[in-house]
C-alpha cells in the first residue's frame, strides 16, 4: 500500500463554526485543510434572511487568519415565517447554497424550526423552482419516539411524503446515522443526496456508553449500533456520488459539553483528514477518499472541484493532534478516534 496519497483539496458540506471568540479560534482548524463549507446557520439569533446571511459570511470572512484561503457557503435557516421571495433573491445574488431545515427542537439552536411542514410549503415549491437545495436535519422529535428511531421514523413519515408532494425539490439529508437513511437515498428515484460525518464512521454508541458516559461522543442525531455504522462505511466507500463528506464539527466549549446537561456536537474539523484516510485504509478504499471528500460534493453543489491538491502521508509516528482547540470562549476538545493517527496532512 503506498504511503502518499494526493487528492484534491476537500470541502465541508456541513460545519458549524459558531459567531464571535468561537468562530475566530475554529474557523483556521477547518481553513487549514478545506477549501470550501456550507456553513450551518443555526445561531442564536439565527441566520434566516439573505442580509443575515451576508453579514455572517462577512464576519467568517473578518475571522479567516491572513494567508489563510476559504470559501464560506452560506444557508439559511428555514423558520414558518421565511419568505419566498427572500430566499430566491438570496439565491440569484450567488449568496446562499442552501437553505436548512431543522425540525423544531431536534438539536442545537433549533427551537425556531419548522414545527408544521405545510407552513413552509411556499418557500420549498419556490425552492424546488429555482433548484435550491434542502439541508434536511433528519429527526422527528416526537417525544414517543425512541432517541435511536428518530432518523428511521423520518424517513418514513416526514421525508418521503416531502419528496412525494414537492418531486423536484432538491434535498440532502444530512449527517447520515441509519442503515435505512443509507438504503433510503442509494435507492431513491429523484434528485437526494446525502452527506456523512467523520464521527459516524468511526464510532457507535458503545463509545459513548461503554465504561462510562463520554460526553465528547454525544452528538444529535445521536450514534447508532456498530451495524448502521458499517453501513455508513460502505455507502462513504461505495464510490456512489450521492453521498459525500459533511463532518458536522460542532464545537462546544468544556463545560457546556460536561455538564448535567451537556451539549450535543463533536469537534472534528483538526484531524477529520487523518481520521478519513485511516478508515478508507481499513476499509481497502483508499483510492475512494478523493470522491468522498473532495469530488462529489461539489458536482451536487454546482461547484467546480478544487485545483489545488494535498498530500498525505502515512508514517510510523502519529501525528501529535492536541487534545483541545482554546478558544476566547473557552477550550474545545478535539474529537478523539481512540487510536493513533498514523496519516499526516503535508503543507
Amino acid at each position: 500500500m503506498s504511503t502518499t496519497l494526493s487528492i484534491r483539496r476537500p470541502d465541508d458540506w456541513h460545519l458549524h463554526l459558531r459567531d464571535g471568540a468561537m468562530l475566530e479560534g475554529v474557523l483556521p482548524e477547518t481553513a487549514r485543510h478545506f477549501a470550501r463549507a456550507i456553513i450551518m446557520p443555526n445561531l442564536v439569533p439565527p441566520v434566516v434572511t439573505g442580509d443575515d446571511a451576508a453579514a455572517y459570511r462577512d464576519r467568517i470572512m473578518a475571522a479567516l487568519p491572513e494567508g489563510m484561503s476559504f470559501e464560506p457557503l452560506m444557508t439559511l435557516y428555514l423558520t414558518e415565517a421565511t419568505d419566498p421571495a427572500d430566499v430566491a433573491a438570496a439565491h440569484a445574488a450567488g449568496l446562499i447554497h442552501a437553505v436548512k431545515l431543522y425540525p423544531a427542537g431536534a438539536t442545537t439552536n433549533s427551537a425556531s424550526g419548522v414545527r408544521d411542514l405545510a407552513r413552509v410549503t411556499p418557500v420549498l415549491e419556490k425552492m424546488a423552482e429555482i433548484g435550491l437545495p434542502l439541508c434536511i436535519h433528519g429527526e422527528v422529535t416526537s417525544p414517543e419516539v425512541d432517541i435511536f428511531d428518530r432518523e428511521q421514523v423520518f424517513l418514513e413519515t416526514v421525508l418521503d411524503p416531502l419528496r412525494r408532494r414537492i418531486p423536484d425539490l432538491k434535498v440532502t439529508l444530512e449527517h447520515i446515522t441509519t442503515s435505512q437513511g443509507i438504503d433510503y437515498v442509494a435507492g431513491a428515484s429523484g434528485d437526494i443526496a446525502g452527506t456523512i460525518t467523520t464521527h459516524h464512521l468511526m464510532i457507535n454508541r458503545n463509545h459513548i456508553l461503554v465504561g462510562g458516559i463520554r460526553p465528547h461522543y454525544y452528538c444529535l442525531p445521536v450514534a447508532k449500533r456498530s451495524t448502521h455504522q458499517q453501513a455508513l462505511r460502505k455507502a462513504a466507500i461505495s464510490g456512489n456520488p450521492r453521498f459525500f463528506l459533511g463532518t458536522d464539527s460542532a464545537p462546544h466549549t468544556d463545560p457546556n459539553k460536561e455538564s448535567a446537561c451537556g451539549c450535543a456536537g463533536v469537534f472534528s474539523a483538526t484531524n477529520t483528514l487523518s481520521c478519513l484516510a485511516h478508515v478508507f485504509e481499513e476499509e481497502g478504499a483508499l483510492d475512494k477518499l478523493e470522491g468522498f471528500a473532495s469530488l462529489f460534493g461539489p458536482a451536487r453543489y454546482g461547484l467546480p472541484p478544487n485545483d489545488v491538491r494535498i498530500t498525505l502521508e502515512k508514517r510510523d509516528t502519529p501525528v501529535a493532534y492536541p487534545p483541545k482547540v482554546e478558544t476566547g470562549a473557552g477550550p474545545v476538545t478535539l474529537f478523539d478516534p481512540g487510536h493513533p493517527l498514523h496519516w499526516h496532512v503535508l503543507d
